[in-house]
């Protein structure tokens, strides 16, 4: 009884901030903005906007796949040294996120833009100026940057927690330091690769400010449609219906991303 009222205050808060917000966005899709009657028509407007969530869904995943390769071997360097050096190393990490979002954002316009900081200095040496913003690789970038900590942390977490006493028995029956890390190292840390995965997906695949200020007419993502159908078009109800196709993809491609970490870390590690 004493666990299941320590558990109220956490019930309550999903209740408020979870489920009442996500009723409100399945009644908003499945209404109609005039007749507030029931209709299929908003999700019958999504095949217009396909292309913009693959273009969104196709930027995460790269933004992912960078973040993955850039974070491993970051997470991996600041769980080998010492505790002095990995708390000074995680606060750089975590340092820029102690600034505001908006703020980091226009920090990278003024570097790329025609007229910013780097293109500038291309001049001086007779290179640019560069097309460097506007573009999907822009919008990239500005993804990579943001979320990056977001794949360092559970990547670092994970791989602190690996026993070194496995990779000594792996050095022990003759592997190499590859061969440790290909079959010991990395099949315990896939539970923080599909984490970090996940917090860096979810965030990028909605993103709409980034994508404002980096990227161009030919950059909309599908949160900037959602966006501007609550703010510009003023029709909520095909904004909350865009917004549910989104939630189910997203979950859809998480629950694809969850199968390949399992609870059974025996079952991934390949035979020494």
């Amino acid at each position: 009884m004493k666990n299941k009222l320590l558990a109220g205050p956490y019930l309550l808060w999903m209740v408020v901030f979870t489920l009442i917000p996500l009723g409100i966005v399945v009644y908003y899709a499945f209404t109609d903005s005039m007749t507030g009657g029931f209709t299929l028509s908003n999700l019958a407007k999504i095949g217009i906007y396909l292309p913009i969530f693959f273009r969104s869904i196709g930027l995460a995943a790269i933004a992912c796949v960078i973040c993955l390769v850039i974070g491993y071997p970051v997470a991996y360097c600041i769980a080998s040294v010492g505790e002095t050096w990995r708390r000074f190393l995680s606060m750089l990490v975590m340092l820029p996120m102690c600034m505001s979002f908006l703020l980091r954002t226009l920090a990278w316009v003024a570097l790329l833009e025609d007229t910013g900081i780097l293109n500038h200095a291309l001049s001086v040496l007779g290179i640019g100026p560069l097309p460097l913003v506007r573009n999907n690789g822009a919008v990239i970038l500005g993804m990579v940057y943001n979320y990056l900590p977001y794949m360092i942390t559970p990547l670092y977490t994970v791989i602190l927690k690996i026993d070194p006493k496995l990779e000594e028995a792996a050095q022990d029956l003759g592997c190499s330091g590859a061969q440790v890390f290909r079959r010991v190292t990395l099949p315990l840390s896939i539970p923080g690769i599909v984490s970090g995965i996940t917090m860096v997906f979810v965030p990028a695949v909605s993103t709409f400010y980034i994508s404002q200020k980096l990227g161009g007419t030919g950059t909309v993502l599908i949160g900037d449609v959602i966006e501007s159908q609550f703010k510009t078009a003023y029709n909520p109800n095909l904004g909350a219906a865009l917004s549910l196709i989104l939630m189910v993809m997203v979950l859809i491609c998480v629950g694809v991303m969850n199968h390949f970490s399992s609870d059974d870390i025996g079952e991934e590690m390949m035979p020494l």
